[in-house]
């Protein structure tokens, strides 16, 4: 089992004069930026940031020469098991690391599925996660798609990578084989939400949630397309939902494909494969954002997986033949 863990944190700062008059939160998340503005009203609705020795309220007014004081303990945030899983990583340093995720593995625990986890791999690897939320997992990627993704390894590390992606500064581009052919690149604008008819679909409706995806062709074949995409946004199942909506739905996706399309007089290989091909055929390829500390720009690229190279092939060969 995890370690009951506790990471004790001790910080005292003055509050800068041009600070001064501000609210308690709104000053303790300019002066300690390592977390996170509603941690730290946690932090002060509990006692353990103080003002001059003093318990304040996150809305009362402090100015500048004051004296924060944080003493405070950041526990374990779940009773979760550390496991000995694989881990495929590509970059690591003591502020975050970034993995390539195979197909099969479930990011987080929930229901029916307690254990087995990338969550509780990265336990394994780095125990101190277990410190951070959510062990540093920052953004998902669905049980079946393949590729990058980045965790961070402490606190600071994941406000800053948190905030990064709600400016949308993280850069995630993935690629794609879709049913149809697409004719050229478009901006996906459309909001997704739960759909009101199945439950565990998403769908894009009326009052959901902003979502922004842009795409562009890579290759075309006869019945398909190879595409790359770039998220501006991260809903649940996002580029699924979005693609299905514009006509294109990715091959082997269980949920949002529906039926499958083969070439017309396509080679038994190449009909067995569309047929069985066993996931949704989406791959997290490029990731780019600023490291949280030195703020220097970085990039990582994961090549296809061998399916996803595969399928490619006999599209091509299918494409020949027919030529």
């Amino acid at each position: 089992m995890s370690p009951i863990s506790k990471q004790a944190i001790q910080l005292h700062a003055s509050v800068p004069t041009e600070l001064g008059g501000q609210r308690l939160d709104q000053v303790a998340a300019q002066v300690f930026t390592e977390h996170s503005r509603s941690r730290l009203s946690a932090w002060i609705k509990d006692g353990s940031l103080t003002v001059d020795g003093g318990v304040l309220r996150p809305r009362d007014i402090v100015y500048g020469g004051a004296v924060l004081e944080l003493n405070a303990e950041q526990e374990a945030q779940g009773d979760w098991v550390a496991q000995d899983i694989a881990l495929n990583i590509v970059y690591e340093d003591e502020h975050l690391l970034v993995l390539d995720k195979p197909s099969g593995l479930v990011v987080h625990p929930a229901a029916g599925h307690a254990d087995g986890t990338l969550l509780n791999a990265l336990l394994h690897h780095a125990p101190d996660l277990v410190n951070v939320p959510r062990a540093g997992i920052v953004h998902r990627l669905d049980k079946d798609t393949t590729g990058l993704m980045v965790v961070a390894k402490t606190l600071e590390a994941q406000t800053k990578l948190v905030a990064q992606l709600q400016a949308r500064s993280v850069s995630r581009i993935y690629e794609a084989i879709v049913i149809g052919v697409i004719t050229s690149g478009g901006k996906i604008d459309a909001p997704i939400g739960r759909s009101s008819a199945q439950r565990q679909r998403m769908a894009v409706i009326d009052g959901g949630k902003p979502a922004v995806s842009h795409y562009r062709v890579l290759e075309r074949f006869r019945s398909h397309t190879h595409a790359r995409i770039k998220l501006e946004t991260g809903r649940t199942h996002q580029i699924r939902v979005h693609m299905t909506h514009v006509g294109f739905p990715l091959v082997g996706d269980p949920v949002y494909a529906g039926r499958f399309r083969i070439p017309p007089a396509a080679s038994a290989t190449l009909v067995e494969t569309l047929k069985q091909f066993p996931r949704q055929a989406l791959h997290a390829r490029f990731l780019e954002l600023d490291h949280p500390v030195t703020g220097t720009r970085m990039k990582w690229e994961s090549p296809l997986p061998d399916d996803l190279v595969w399928l490619l092939t006999l599209l091509r060969q299918d494409n020949e033949a027919f030529v």
